[in-house]
C-alpha cells in the first residue's frame, strides 16, 4: 500500500479535527478532507499525495485569494433537454458528493460562489454530448462544477481545457439509479498552464460512469479523479491517456471505492513521454470495501517511454476488506519500443520512424476506443500524431 505519512485526524463527516492529534493515513479511504482551507497546511512534498508534484510550480494554487474574473471563458453547447443552473453552496446538490481532499480543492470550493449545474434530467437520453469549452486568458482562476444524470438518463458531457491559466478546479459529478455518465476531461492546454483538478463521482444504484482524462498540454496538470460505486449493481470506467513532452509534468491519483455489492471497475490509463524531463505519474488506488460483495475490478497503467531523460512513475495499489469476491488485480509497466514490434513493421518494408509512430498510435488508440466518443476520436489520433512529429523534428 502506499507510503505512511502525517496528516491531520479526522472529526465526524470525514472533515479535519484541528484539535485531533497527528495520526499516520495508511490508506487512500482515511486520506482527511475538509471545506476550509485554513485546515490544510501548505504541502511540503513528503505528504504521500503530494510526494510526485512539483510543488513549486503549482505555487500561484496554494494561495487562498480570489483571482480577476473573465481569467477563464466558458462556452456551454448543449442539447435543449439539459437543465443549467447555478449552485451556492448549501445549495443541493452541491456538496452531496464533493469533499476537498488537498488545498487547492479547498480553495477552489470557497472561491466558487456559484458553481454550474449541468444536469440530465430523469429518462433523457442525449443524442450529442454537452460541450464546456473553458479557454484561459491568462491569471489565476477557481470552479466548482456539477454534472448529474438523473435516474435512468443517458448522456456524455465533455470538458475542454485551453489556452493558459493557473486553475483550480473541482467537478462533482452523480450517476443516479440506472442512469449511464460519460465525462471526459481533455486537457490541451498552452505550454505555460498549470492546471490542478479533483473529480469526485458517486455511481448509485444500476448505474453506470465512463469517466476519461486526456492530458496532452499544459506545464503541470493533475487530474486526480475518485469515484465511488456506491449502489448494488453499479458499474465504473476510469480511462485515461497522456503524452508528456520536454519539461511537462502530467499526473492522475485515481482512486475507485467498491462500496455496494455486485460492482464492476475497470482502470486503465495509458502514457507516452518524449524529451528531456518529461514526467508523469499515475497512482491508482482501489478499495474493495467489506459489502462489495461479488465485486469484479481490474486497474492497470501502461507507459511507453521514448527517448532518454523521461521518466514514468506508476503505483497501483489494492485494498480487500471482504472474501467474496468475483475477482481483484492491478498492474503496471513502463518501458521502451518492443524491439520485436519494430523488427516485424521493419521486415515488411515499413521505415523505422514509420514502424514507431504506428506502434504509438498503436499502443494509444485503444484508450480512445474504450472512450466511445466518435466525436473525439478523430481529435486525439490527430494530436497524439503531432505531438510524435513534434518530438521528431526537435
Amino acid at each position: 500500500m502506499t507510503s505512511v505519512t502525517q496528516a491531520p485526524a479526522t472529526g465526524e463527516k470525514g472533515h479535519i479535527d484541528p484539535a485531533a492529534a497527528f495520526v499516520p493515513v495508511q490508506t487512500r479511504s482515511e486520506r482527511p478532507s475538509s471545506y476550509d482551507p485554513a485546515d490544510f497546511g501548505a504541502p511540503t512534498g513528503r505528504e504521500v499525495n503530494w510526494k510526485h508534484t512539483p510543488i513549486d510550480r503549482l505555487a500561484p494554487l496554494l494561495v487562498d485569494e480570489a483571482g480577476p474574473t473573465g481569467v477563464v471563458s466558458v462556452e456551454v453547447s448543449a442539447p435543449a433537454e439539459v437543465e443549467q443552473a447555478r449552485l451556492r453552496v448549501g445549495d443541493a446538490p452541491r456538496g452531496e458528493v464533493f469533499r476537498p481532499e488537498d488545498l487547492p480543492s479547498a480553495i477552489a470550493w470557497s472561491q466558487e460562489a456559484e458553481a454550474p449545474l449541468l444536469r440530465i434530467p430523469a429518462g433523457v437520453e442525449l443524442n450529442e454530448p454537452v460541450v464546456v469549452s473553458l479557454r484561459g486568458n491568462g491569471g489565476l482562476a477557481h470552479a466548482h462544477v456539477v454534472i448529474e444524470a438523473m435516474p435512468n438518463a443517458r448522456g456524455t458531457v465533455i470538458l475542454r481545457h485551453e489556452g493558459t491559466a493557473a486553475h483550480a478546479q473541482n467537478v462533482e459529478i452523480i450517476a443516479r439509479d440506472g442512469s449511464a455518465l460519460t465525462v471526459v476531461s481533455l486537457q490541451r492546454w498552452d505550454d505555460d498552464a498549470v492546471h490542478a483538478a479533483a473529480h469526485q463521482a458517486r455511481v448509485d444504484r444500476d448505474a453506470s460512469l465512463t469517466h476519461v482524462v486526456v492530458s496532452l498540454g499544459g506545464a503541470v496538470v493533475r487530474v486526480n479523479p475518485s469515484l465511488e460505486l456506491a449502489g448494488s449493481g453499479a458499474e465504473g470506467r476510469m480511462y485515461g491517456l497522456s503524452f508528456a513532452d520536454s519539461g511537462q509534468h502530467l499526473e492522475s491519483q485515481v482512486y475507485l471505492h467498491h462500496k455496494g455489492p455486485q460492482t464492476v471497475g475497470d482502470v486503465l490509463y495509458k502514457g507516452a513521454l518524449q524529451g528531456e524531463s518529461a514526467h508523469s505519474v499515475w497512482i491508482g488506488d482501489v478499495l474493495i470495501g467489506p459489502d462489495a460483495v461479488g465485486t469484479d475490478s481490474y486497474e492497470a497503467n501502461r507507459n511507453l517511454v521514448l527517448t532518454d531523460g523521461a521518466r514514468a512513475d506508476s503505483i497501483p495499489n489494492l485494498e480487500i476488506e471482504t472474501g467474496d469476491i468475483q475477482g481483484a488485480g492491478h498492474a503496471s509497466a513502463t518501458g521502451r519500443f518492443d524491439d520485436q514490434q519494430l523488427f516485424y513493421l521493419q521486415a515488411r518494408g515499413i521505415p523505422e520512424a514509420e514502424a514507431r509512430r504506428l506502434v504509438v498510435l498503436g499502443f494509444l488508440a485503444e484508450i480512445v476506443q474504450k472512450m466511445g466518443v466518435d466525436e473525439l476520436a478523430d481529435e486525439l489520433l490527430q494530436a497524439i500524431e503531432a505531438e510524435l512529429a513534434a518530438g521528431a523534428g526537435a
